[in-house]
C-alpha cells in the first residue's frame, strides 16, 4: 500500500476523526501515486492515522475509509452498509424511503444511496470510490435484495475527480413510476429524472414538523416548492396552499402529489414563476398567509458565494414576514454548510429590527436522521432551518 506523512496539523485533525486530508497537508510524496488508489496514512513520527484514497486531482487530496488498518473488501462494504441500515431502522415506521448512506456521515466518503421503496438510488462521486463499484452494487444486493438499482451520479462532481458519468440502470428494473409514503402522505418519484437522487428526502422531518403549525382555516406559500413537500403536508391539515417553483417538471409532480393523496385541488393553486419575482409581486398586491415556507436551492456552494448567498436569503425572509399575517409562521431553510443556522437567526433578527415587529423562534431544525451530523465533520451539517413566529402585540 502506498503511504503519506501528514503534517502536524492533518495529523491532529485525523487523530479527531476529520475525514479529508487536503494538498497543503501532505509532506512531499517519496513516490507518485496514482489517481485513486488506497494510501495508508501517518504521522510525521510514523504513527499509522488512517487509511483512505487518493486524488491529485482534489483539494481534498485523501478521503478517509477506515481508522484502522484493515482490509477495504467485501467484507469491509457489507459492514459499513449493515451499520447503517441498523441505524435507519427506526424510520421504517414513517416512510418507505430514506438515505441509506450519506457519504462521510457514514464513512463511506463519495457514496450515497437512497432507497424508494424497493429500489435504490446510487451516487458514486470520486474516483476512489469508483474503483469499489462492483463491490458496493454486490453489497447492496445481498442486504437489501433490492428491486432494481440507478445510478444517479453528480456528473459535474465526477468530471472534477477525472471521471466520466453515464446514469442509467446498474442492477435490475427501475419502473419510472414509484410511490413513497411520509407520515401518511404519498409522493410520485420518478427515479428517471428530478433532483439528484430523487427527492429530498432530508426535509422529511421538516416538513413533518411545519405541518404540525397548521390548521384547516390556514393560508399557506410554499415558495420554492419542488414536489410540493411543504405544502402537501399543510393540504393534510386542511389548510389552502399556494405552491411556486420555476420548474414545470416540479410542478407536475406537485400536481400528481395532489390527485395521488385525493387532496381537494380547489384549495391549491400552482405557479409556475421566479420566486424574487413572485414574492415582489405579492408584497406589491398586499397578499397575506398564515404560514410561509421558503425551501430555497442552495444559494452557497462556497463558502466564497455565502456573502452573496446571505443577500437572497435576507430578501426571502424579509419578504415573507411582510407576507406573513400577524401572529403568522415563517419557515426558512438552508441546505449549505456555509450558511447555517446562525446566520439564519441573525437574518431574522435584522429582519425583525427593520420591520418593528417581534419575532418568536418556534423551533430550530436540520437534516433528518438518515443524513446524520457527524460532530467530527462540520459540513455534515448541511441543512438548517428556522421556524418563527410573527408576533402581534397589542
Amino acid at each position: 500500500m502506498h503511504t503519506i506523512t501528514l503534517n502536524k496539523i492533518a495529523t491532529q485533525h485525523v487523530k479527531t476523526f476529520f475525514g479529508w486530508v487536503y494538498q497543503n497537508e501532505i509532506l512531499p510524496l517519496k513516490t507518485p501515486i496514482p489517481d485513486g488508489a488506497l494510501v495508508a496514512l501517518y504521522a510525521i513520527d510514523g504513527t499509522f492515522l488512517a487509511q483512505g484514497y487518493y486524488n491529485s486531482r482534489s483539494q481534498m487530496c485523501v478521503r478517509v475509509l477506515s481508522y484502522d488498518l484493515r482490509p477495504i473488501d467485501s467484507d469491509f462494504f457489507r459492514t459499513r452498509i449493515a451499520t447503517a441500515l441498523a441505524k435507519r431502522k427506526a424510520l421504517a415506521k414513517a416512510t418507505n424511503a430514506y438515505r441509506l448512506i450519506h457519504s462521510e456521515a457514514d464513512f463511506l466518503p463519495g457514496l450515497m444511496v437512497d432507497v424508494y421503496d424497493k429500489v435504490l438510488a446510487i451516487q458514486i462521486n470520486t474516483l476512489g470510490m469508483e474503483s469499489y463499484r462492483t463491490l458496493i452494487i454486490e453489497a447492496l444486493v445481498a442486504l437489501l435484495a433490492p428491486q432494481g438499482i440507478i445510478d444517479k451520479s453528480d456528473a459535474k462532481v465526477r468530471a472534477k475527480e477525472g471521471l466520466q458519468t453515464q446514469n442509467g440502470v446498474v442492477y435490475g428494473e427501475v419502473t419510472q413510476d414509484i410511490t413513497i409514503h411520509e407520515h401518511g402522505i404519498s409522493f410520485a418519484v420518478n427515479l428517471h429524472e428530478g433532483q439528484k437522487t430523487g427527492f429530498y428526502l432530508d426535509q422529511r422531518y421538516n416538513r413533518h414538523t411545519v405541518g404540525g403549525y397548521i390548521e384547516a382555516h390556514m393560508e399557506v406559500l410554499d415558495i420554492f416548492c419542488n414536489a410540493g413537500g411543504f405544502g402537501l403536508y399543510c393540504l393534510a391539515q386542511g389548510a389552502k396552499v399556494d405552491f411556486v417553483d420555476l420548474s414545470a417538471h416540479a410542478l407536475e409532480q406537485v400536481a400528481l402529489n395532489i390527485t395521488r393523496n385525493g387532496f381537494d385541488t380547489n384549495r391549491a393553486t400552482i405557479t409556475k414563476a421566479d420566486a424574487f419575482t413572485y414574492l415582489t409581486q405579492a408584497k406589491t398586491a398586499s397578499m397575506r398567509y398564515d404560514c410561509v415556507v421558503l425551501d430555497p436551492p442552495p444559494f452557497a456552494k462556497s463558502k466564497r458565494a455565502s456573502f452573496g448567498a446571505i443577500k437572497g436569503y435576507k430578501f426571502l425572509f424579509s419578504a415573507g414576514l411582510e407576507l406573513a399575517k400577524d401572529n403568522g409562521i415563517v419557515a426558512l431553510f438552508s441546505c449549505s454548510h456555509h450558511v447555517g443556522l446562525d446566520t439564519l437567526l441573525s437574518i431574522a433578527k435584522e429582519a425583525s429590527a427593520t420591520a418593528n415587529v417581534p419575532l418568536e423562534i418556534l423551533q430550530t431544525l436540520h437534516a433528518d436522521a438518515d443524513h446524520p451530523h457527524i460532530l467530527n465533520i462540520p459540513n455534515t451539517a448541511y441543512l438548517s432551518g428556522i421556524v418563527v413566529r410573527k408576533i402581534a402585540l397589542d
